[in-house]
């Protein structure tokens, strides 16, 4: 016959190893950004899992790709460019499969409405 200290004893480590599992699976999910968005002019961001991205964005009529990393505080995207090493920051929002964002090359903005077209 169990006494209640052995049953409080599995309970407590049933309840330790739960909270365990649970923080440990909750660090891997991705970011709610991960994937790729697009928007029917050619405009397209893909976030990677590892913090990078890759992005053509079409400004003035010129195309301009750029790769690098990324970093989410709040509601703020700051984008490195793996090239220049220059940094831009900008609020977004997702919407349902809706990202909404501004570009910003040089003192040119743009408004970027992007839908997720792949993970």
């Amino acid at each position: 016959m169990k006494t209640n200290k052995h049953i409080s004893a599995g309970i407590f480590v049933l309840l330790l190893a739960l909270t365990v599992s649970v923080s440990v699976s909750s660090c891997y999910e991705p970011s709610p950004l991960y994937g790729t968005w697009a928007d029917y002019t050619g405009d397209s961001i893909t976030f990677m899992v590892d913090k990078t991205y890759n992005s053509l964005v079409t400004i003035n009529g010129v195309n301009q790709s750029q790769s690098g990393s990324y970093d989410v505080l709040m509601n703020i995207l700051v984008f490195t460019d793996a090239e220049t090493s220059s940094v831009m920051e900008t609020e977004w929002d997702i919407r349902g499969n809706i990202l909404y964002l501004t570009w910003t090359v040089g003192s040119t903005n743009k408004q970027l409405t992007l839908y997720k077209i792949a993970n």
